[in-house]
Protein backbone atom coordinates (compact mmCIF):
# COMPACT_ATOMS: atom_id res chain seq x y z
CA UNK A 1 0.00 0.00 0.00
CA UNK A 2 0.80 3.40 -0.73
CA UNK A 3 2.50 5.63 2.10
CA UNK A 4 2.58 9.41 2.60
CA UNK A 5 5.83 11.47 1.96
CA UNK A 6 6.46 12.01 6.03
CA UNK A 7 8.31 14.73 7.14
CA UNK A 8 11.94 14.70 7.71
CA UNK A 9 11.84 18.26 9.78
CA UNK A 10 12.73 16.00 12.83
CA UNK A 11 15.96 14.09 11.49
CA UNK A 12 18.38 14.05 14.52
CA UNK A 13 21.08 16.31 13.92
CA UNK A 14 24.18 13.91 15.00
CA UNK A 15 27.56 14.52 14.85
CA UNK A 16 29.51 12.78 11.95
CA UNK A 17 31.09 9.87 12.44
CA UNK A 18 33.55 8.41 10.21
CA UNK A 19 31.76 6.80 6.96
CA UNK A 20 31.84 2.45 7.03
CA UNK A 21 31.41 1.51 3.41
CA UNK A 22 28.08 -0.40 2.76
CA UNK A 23 28.19 -3.58 0.30
CA UNK A 24 26.44 -3.41 -2.74
CA UNK A 25 22.79 -5.25 -2.20
CA UNK A 26 23.51 -8.83 -2.93
CA UNK A 27 20.79 -9.08 -5.53
CA UNK A 28 21.53 -13.00 -6.46
CA UNK A 29 22.15 -16.33 -4.25
CA UNK A 30 25.49 -16.82 -3.53
CA UNK A 31 26.75 -20.45 -3.63
CA UNK A 32 27.30 -22.15 -0.32
CA UNK A 33 31.09 -22.36 1.63
CA UNK A 34 32.37 -25.89 2.82
CA UNK A 35 30.88 -26.10 6.31
CA UNK A 36 34.22 -25.48 8.91
CA UNK A 37 31.62 -27.16 11.37
CA UNK A 38 29.93 -30.40 12.04
CA UNK A 39 26.18 -30.55 14.20
CA UNK A 40 25.57 -32.42 17.44
CA UNK A 41 21.67 -32.32 18.45
CA UNK A 42 21.56 -31.41 21.97
CA UNK A 43 17.86 -31.47 22.29
CA UNK A 44 14.81 -30.46 20.48
CA UNK A 45 11.48 -27.97 21.02
CA UNK A 46 8.11 -26.86 19.98
CA UNK A 47 9.05 -23.95 18.33
CA UNK A 48 11.77 -22.78 19.97
CA UNK A 49 12.79 -18.65 19.94
CA UNK A 50 15.73 -18.01 21.57
CA UNK A 51 18.38 -18.67 23.90
CA UNK A 52 20.96 -17.85 26.39
CA UNK A 53 24.08 -19.84 28.24
CA UNK A 54 24.20 -19.43 31.78
CA UNK A 55 28.06 -19.21 33.47
CA UNK A 56 27.89 -22.94 34.47
CA UNK A 57 27.18 -24.32 30.63
CA UNK A 58 23.46 -24.90 31.67
CA UNK A 59 20.87 -23.60 28.42
CA UNK A 60 17.52 -21.47 29.21
CA UNK A 61 15.33 -21.80 26.05
CA UNK A 62 12.19 -19.98 25.23
CA UNK A 63 9.45 -21.29 23.02
CA UNK A 64 6.68 -19.64 21.07
CA UNK A 65 3.87 -20.61 23.43
CA UNK A 66 5.17 -19.04 26.16
CA UNK A 67 7.16 -21.88 27.74
CA UNK A 68 10.63 -21.54 29.16
CA UNK A 69 12.88 -24.21 29.42
CA UNK A 70 16.47 -24.67 31.49
CA UNK A 71 18.84 -27.52 30.20
CA UNK A 72 21.78 -28.62 31.51
CA UNK A 73 24.63 -28.21 29.50
CA UNK A 74 24.79 -31.81 27.59
CA UNK A 75 20.61 -31.29 26.97
CA UNK A 76 20.01 -34.36 29.21
CA UNK A 77 17.98 -32.79 31.86
CA UNK A 78 15.18 -30.18 31.26
CA UNK A 79 12.78 -28.45 33.23
CA UNK A 80 10.28 -25.89 32.76
CA UNK A 81 10.74 -22.80 34.56
CA UNK A 82 7.58 -21.79 36.57
CA UNK A 83 6.39 -18.33 37.32
CA UNK A 84 6.04 -17.03 33.60
CA UNK A 85 3.50 -14.75 32.52
CA UNK A 86 0.67 -15.38 30.60
CA UNK A 87 1.79 -14.90 27.05
CA UNK A 88 -0.06 -14.14 23.30
CA UNK A 89 1.35 -16.66 21.24
CA UNK A 90 -1.29 -16.07 18.34
CA UNK A 91 0.27 -15.10 14.57
CA UNK A 92 4.25 -13.89 15.55
CA UNK A 93 3.59 -13.58 19.12
CA UNK A 94 5.14 -15.38 21.32
CA UNK A 95 7.65 -15.93 24.42
CA UNK A 96 11.01 -14.26 22.60
CA UNK A 97 13.95 -13.12 23.61
CA UNK A 98 15.94 -14.61 27.09
CA UNK A 99 19.10 -13.13 27.70
CA UNK A 100 21.11 -13.05 31.44
CA UNK A 101 22.26 -10.67 32.79
CA UNK A 102 25.93 -9.94 32.39
CA UNK A 103 26.26 -10.46 36.32
CA UNK A 104 23.98 -13.41 36.52
CA UNK A 105 26.72 -15.25 38.35
CA UNK A 106 26.23 -13.20 41.28
CA UNK A 107 22.63 -11.89 40.89
CA UNK A 108 20.66 -14.83 39.21
CA UNK A 109 18.44 -11.98 36.54
CA UNK A 110 17.05 -13.42 33.68
CA UNK A 111 15.54 -10.26 30.91
CA UNK A 112 12.99 -11.57 28.82
CA UNK A 113 10.85 -10.54 26.19
CA UNK A 114 6.91 -11.62 25.27
CA UNK A 115 3.58 -10.32 23.54
CA UNK A 116 1.16 -9.73 26.28
CA UNK A 117 -2.18 -10.68 25.64
CA UNK A 118 -4.79 -7.86 25.11
CA UNK A 119 -6.01 -6.60 21.82
CA UNK A 120 -4.48 -4.53 21.01
CA UNK A 121 -1.22 -5.67 22.38
CA UNK A 122 2.46 -4.91 22.71
CA UNK A 123 5.84 -6.22 23.45
CA UNK A 124 7.14 -6.44 27.16
CA UNK A 125 10.10 -6.48 28.49
CA UNK A 126 10.25 -8.24 31.84
CA UNK A 127 12.74 -9.73 34.68
CA UNK A 128 13.14 -12.36 37.00
CA UNK A 129 15.55 -13.94 39.08
CA UNK A 130 16.20 -17.50 38.44
CA UNK A 131 16.22 -20.25 41.03
CA UNK A 132 16.29 -23.92 40.73
CA UNK A 133 18.39 -26.40 38.81
CA UNK A 134 17.25 -28.63 35.68
CA UNK A 135 15.47 -30.61 38.12
CA UNK A 136 12.82 -27.53 38.61
CA UNK A 137 13.51 -24.51 38.31
CA UNK A 138 11.21 -21.00 38.41
CA UNK A 139 11.31 -17.27 37.86
CA UNK A 140 10.94 -15.15 40.64
CA UNK A 141 9.66 -11.77 41.62
CA UNK A 142 9.49 -11.26 37.77
CA UNK A 143 8.81 -7.72 37.20
CA UNK A 144 7.47 -5.65 34.13
CA UNK A 145 10.41 -3.37 33.04
CA UNK A 146 9.02 -1.49 29.82
CA UNK A 147 5.85 -1.69 27.68
CA UNK A 148 6.00 -0.86 23.41
CA UNK A 149 3.68 1.99 22.86
CA UNK A 150 1.17 2.65 21.44
CA UNK A 151 -0.63 -0.65 21.68
CA UNK A 152 -1.49 -2.42 17.90
CA UNK A 153 -2.86 -5.46 16.42
CA UNK A 154 -0.65 -7.33 13.97
CA UNK A 155 2.76 -8.88 13.31
CA UNK A 156 6.68 -7.68 13.74
CA UNK A 157 6.97 -7.82 17.79
CA UNK A 158 10.67 -8.17 17.80
CA UNK A 159 11.90 -7.60 21.24
CA UNK A 160 15.66 -8.37 20.99
CA UNK A 161 17.76 -7.73 23.87
CA UNK A 162 21.37 -6.48 23.90
CA UNK A 163 23.68 -5.01 26.85
CA UNK A 164 26.34 -2.42 26.48
CA UNK A 165 29.75 -1.87 27.15
CA UNK A 166 28.58 0.51 29.70
CA UNK A 167 25.88 -0.93 31.46
CA UNK A 168 22.81 0.00 29.10
CA UNK A 169 20.21 -2.22 28.15
CA UNK A 170 19.12 -1.67 24.21
CA UNK A 171 15.45 -3.05 23.16
CA UNK A 172 14.45 -3.85 19.66
CA UNK A 173 10.80 -2.90 18.67
CA UNK A 174 8.98 -3.56 15.52
CA UNK A 175 6.28 -1.17 13.55
CA UNK A 176 3.68 -4.20 14.02
CA UNK A 177 3.19 -4.42 10.41
CA UNK A 178 1.93 -0.71 10.40
CA UNK A 179 4.49 1.24 8.59
CA UNK A 180 4.51 4.80 9.86
CA UNK A 181 4.78 4.32 13.22
CA UNK A 182 8.77 3.62 12.83
CA UNK A 183 8.50 7.53 11.64
CA UNK A 184 6.37 8.77 14.36
CA UNK A 185 8.68 10.46 17.55
CA UNK A 186 5.75 10.23 20.38
CA UNK A 187 6.02 6.26 20.26
CA UNK A 188 8.29 3.42 20.12
CA UNK A 189 7.28 1.07 17.27
CA UNK A 190 9.85 0.12 14.70
CA UNK A 191 12.57 1.89 17.17
CA UNK A 192 15.51 0.86 19.24
CA UNK A 193 15.58 2.12 23.23
CA UNK A 194 18.23 2.52 25.10
CA UNK A 195 17.51 1.92 28.68
CA UNK A 196 18.63 1.65 32.54
CA UNK A 197 18.96 -2.05 33.50
CA UNK A 198 16.00 -1.23 35.57
CA UNK A 199 13.79 -0.59 32.40
CA UNK A 200 13.69 3.73 33.07
CA UNK A 201 15.19 5.93 29.60
CA UNK A 202 18.71 6.35 29.53
CA UNK A 203 19.89 9.90 30.55
CA UNK A 204 21.73 11.60 27.49
CA UNK A 205 19.69 9.31 25.06
CA UNK A 206 20.22 11.60 21.61
CA UNK A 207 16.56 12.39 20.60
CA UNK A 208 15.00 13.17 24.04
CA UNK A 209 15.30 17.28 23.42
CA UNK A 210 13.85 17.18 19.88
CA UNK A 211 10.44 15.95 20.82
CA UNK A 212 11.02 12.53 20.51
CA UNK A 213 10.52 10.00 23.30
CA UNK A 214 13.07 10.12 25.89
CA UNK A 215 13.94 6.55 25.36
CA UNK A 216 15.08 6.53 21.58
CA UNK A 217 17.85 5.62 20.41
CA UNK A 218 17.30 5.19 16.90
CA UNK A 219 14.09 4.87 14.56
CA UNK A 220 12.87 3.91 11.51
CA UNK A 221 12.89 0.32 11.65
CA UNK A 222 10.76 -2.51 10.42
CA UNK A 223 11.28 -5.75 11.97
CA UNK A 224 14.93 -5.61 14.29
CA UNK A 225 15.15 -8.88 15.06
CA UNK A 226 19.02 -9.34 15.88
CA UNK A 227 20.70 -7.24 18.34
CA UNK A 228 23.96 -7.02 19.20
CA UNK A 229 27.48 -5.87 20.32
CA UNK A 230 30.54 -6.15 18.61
CA UNK A 231 34.13 -6.62 19.77
CA UNK A 232 35.13 -2.56 19.12
CA UNK A 233 31.40 -1.78 21.13
CA UNK A 234 29.67 -0.93 18.41
CA UNK A 235 25.98 -1.93 17.87
CA UNK A 236 24.93 -3.84 15.01
CA UNK A 237 21.11 -4.92 14.29
CA UNK A 238 19.65 -7.69 11.54
CA UNK A 239 16.05 -6.05 10.24
CA UNK A 240 13.66 -7.91 7.88
CA UNK A 241 12.67 -5.80 5.13
CA UNK A 242 9.38 -6.32 2.99
CA UNK A 243 9.74 -8.16 -0.41
CA UNK A 244 13.58 -8.49 -0.59
CA UNK A 245 15.39 -5.50 1.47
CA UNK A 246 16.64 -7.87 4.70
CA UNK A 247 19.22 -5.67 6.03
CA UNK A 248 22.47 -5.94 8.35
CA UNK A 249 22.57 -2.10 10.19
CA UNK A 250 25.39 -0.23 12.45
CA UNK A 251 23.14 1.32 15.19
CA UNK A 252 24.12 4.99 15.11
CA UNK A 253 22.73 7.61 17.99
CA UNK A 254 19.38 9.76 16.81
CA UNK A 255 19.77 7.98 13.72
CA UNK A 256 16.67 7.95 11.15
CA UNK A 257 17.01 4.35 9.04
CA UNK A 258 13.97 4.84 6.66
CA UNK A 259 11.55 2.70 6.92
CA UNK A 260 8.63 2.73 5.38
CA UNK A 261 10.13 5.91 3.16
CA UNK A 262 12.75 3.55 1.68
CA UNK A 263 14.32 0.00 1.44
CA UNK A 264 15.95 -1.76 -1.00
CA UNK A 265 12.92 -4.04 -1.26
CA UNK A 266 9.59 -3.73 -2.45
CA UNK A 267 6.32 -3.87 -0.96
CA UNK A 268 4.56 -7.53 -0.88
CA UNK A 269 1.79 -6.60 -3.61
CA UNK A 270 4.49 -5.81 -5.57
CA UNK A 271 4.84 -1.86 -5.65
CA UNK A 272 8.34 -0.21 -5.51
CA UNK A 273 9.74 1.15 -2.22
CA UNK A 274 12.18 4.38 -3.04
CA UNK A 275 15.94 2.58 -3.09
CA UNK A 276 17.79 3.89 0.01
CA UNK A 277 20.04 5.71 -2.54
CA UNK A 278 17.78 8.03 -3.43
CA UNK A 279 17.03 9.36 -0.18
CA UNK A 280 20.59 10.15 1.19
CA UNK A 281 19.43 11.67 4.18
CA UNK A 282 18.64 8.25 5.32
CA UNK A 283 21.12 5.92 7.58
CA UNK A 284 21.79 2.98 4.48
CA UNK A 285 22.00 -1.01 5.62
CA UNK A 286 25.91 -2.08 5.36
CA UNK A 287 24.44 -5.31 3.70
CA UNK A 288 21.18 -6.18 2.55
CA UNK A 289 19.75 -9.25 0.55
CA UNK A 290 17.38 -8.85 -2.23
CA UNK A 291 15.44 -11.58 -2.41
CA UNK A 292 15.23 -12.15 1.29
CA UNK A 293 16.96 -14.69 3.31
CA UNK A 294 14.68 -13.85 7.14
CA UNK A 295 17.12 -12.79 9.46
CA UNK A 296 16.20 -14.15 12.83
CA UNK A 297 19.20 -13.11 14.61
CA UNK A 298 22.68 -11.47 14.80
CA UNK A 299 25.42 -13.30 16.75
CA UNK A 300 28.66 -11.69 17.27
CA UNK A 301 31.49 -14.46 17.47
CA UNK A 302 34.03 -14.11 20.32
CA UNK A 303 35.54 -17.24 21.22
CA UNK A 304 38.55 -18.94 20.25
CA UNK A 305 37.20 -22.50 18.72
CA UNK A 306 36.39 -20.60 15.39
CA UNK A 307 39.73 -18.24 14.89
CA UNK A 308 38.59 -17.61 11.78
CA UNK A 309 35.24 -16.05 12.81
CA UNK A 310 36.61 -13.58 15.71
CA UNK A 311 34.79 -10.36 15.98
CA UNK A 312 32.86 -11.36 12.89
CA UNK A 313 28.60 -11.66 12.83
CA UNK A 314 26.70 -14.63 12.38
CA UNK A 315 23.48 -13.95 11.11
CA UNK A 316 20.61 -16.41 10.99
CA UNK A 317 17.90 -17.12 8.21
CA UNK A 318 14.81 -18.46 8.46
CA UNK A 319 13.73 -18.58 4.53
CA UNK A 320 16.96 -18.90 3.51
CA UNK A 321 17.68 -21.74 5.89
CA UNK A 322 21.56 -20.87 6.74
CA UNK A 323 23.91 -19.13 8.59
CA UNK A 324 25.65 -15.99 6.70
CA UNK A 325 29.11 -14.83 8.12
CA UNK A 326 29.38 -10.94 7.67
CA UNK A 327 32.76 -9.33 8.31
CA UNK A 328 32.25 -5.98 10.12
CA UNK A 329 35.09 -4.41 8.89
CA UNK A 330 36.73 -1.31 10.58
CA UNK A 331 36.07 0.74 7.23
CA UNK A 332 32.85 -1.74 5.65
CA UNK A 333 31.21 -4.88 6.55
CA UNK A 334 29.89 -7.46 3.63
CA UNK A 335 28.86 -10.88 3.82
CA UNK A 336 32.04 -13.31 3.78
CA UNK A 337 30.55 -16.83 3.67
CA UNK A 338 27.05 -18.38 3.75
CA UNK A 339 26.32 -21.85 5.23
CA UNK A 340 23.88 -24.49 4.30
CA UNK A 341 21.68 -25.14 7.15
CA UNK A 342 18.74 -27.07 5.31
CA UNK A 343 16.13 -26.03 7.91
CA UNK A 344 14.86 -22.64 8.75
CA UNK A 345 17.28 -21.39 11.54
CA UNK A 346 15.63 -19.06 14.18
CA UNK A 347 18.35 -18.12 16.30
CA UNK A 348 22.28 -18.48 16.94
CA UNK A 349 24.51 -17.67 20.03
CA UNK A 350 27.77 -18.89 21.62
CA UNK A 351 28.42 -21.17 24.73
CA UNK A 352 30.74 -20.32 27.30
CA UNK A 353 33.45 -22.94 25.43
CA UNK A 354 33.32 -21.28 22.07
CA UNK A 355 31.02 -23.08 20.45
CA UNK A 356 28.31 -22.10 18.46
CA UNK A 357 24.66 -23.10 18.97
CA UNK A 358 21.44 -22.70 16.62
CA UNK A 359 18.06 -23.10 16.80
CA UNK A 360 15.78 -24.64 14.22
CA UNK A 361 12.12 -23.30 14.31
CA UNK A 362 8.99 -24.66 13.97
CA UNK A 363 7.87 -27.83 15.80
CA UNK A 364 10.44 -30.49 16.40
CA UNK A 365 13.12 -27.63 15.91
CA UNK A 366 17.06 -28.83 17.02
CA UNK A 367 18.99 -27.22 19.32
CA UNK A 368 22.55 -27.96 17.67
CA UNK A 369 25.86 -27.97 18.43
CA UNK A 370 28.72 -26.51 15.51
CA UNK A 371 32.35 -27.37 16.49
CA UNK A 372 35.20 -27.07 14.19
CA UNK A 373 35.72 -29.64 11.76
CA UNK A 374 39.24 -31.59 11.94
Amino acid sequence: MPHPILSIALLAMVPAVPAIAAQAPITAGRPFADKPFKSEEVARFDNPWAMTFLPDGQILVSEKAGRLLLLSSDGARRAAVEGLPAVDSSGQGALGEVVAHPDFATNRLIYFSYSAPGSPNGIVLARGKLVGDPGGARLEGVTILYRAHPLKSGGHYAGRIAFSPDGHLFFSMGERQKFTPAQEPDGVLGKIVRLTMDGKPAAGNPLAAKGFDPAIWSYGHRNPLGLAFDLKGRLWDAEMGPKGGDEVNLILPGRNYGWPIVSNGDHYDGKPIPDHATRPEFEAPKVSWNPSISPSSLLVYSGKLFPQWHGKALVSALSGEMLILVDLGEDGAKEEARYSMGRRIRAVDQGPGGAVYVLEDKAGGRLLRLTPTG
